[in-house]
């Protein structure tokens, strides 16, 4: 066979092929294909934002509570100092 008729009917061949997919792409079966691909797309995605949502919750509650203890050390420190600097001046008063 000649290159040139070889080339021709691989061409046309492409051609056939190319039109075939896009009616295979286009039909109703394949519609419902897409279809069902994109909603389990979407429930993934609603599932993924749940699990998301819930962590997020998480994290903020355990940032709740970490600023709820550093405010009690902070005021026992408060505390503990103002005691000391009581003591300091009742040591000294009684020193006189």
């Amino acid at each position: 066979m000649k290159s040139r008729t070889r080339n021709g009917l691989l061409v046309g061949g492409g051609f056939l092929l190319g039109t075939l997919g896009l009616k295979a792409l286009t039909s109703e079966t394949a519609k419902k294909c897409y279809v069902q691909g994109i909603a389990q797309g979407m429930r993934a995605k609603s599932a993924y934002e749940t699990m998301v949502e819930q962590a997020k919750a998480e994290v903020d509650d355990m940032m709740a509570e970490a600023t709820y203890i550093n405010a009690s050390v902070e005021e026992d420190k408060a505390e503990r100092a103002q005691t000391v600097e009581v003591s300091a001046v009742d040591v000294a008063a009684a020193q006189k």
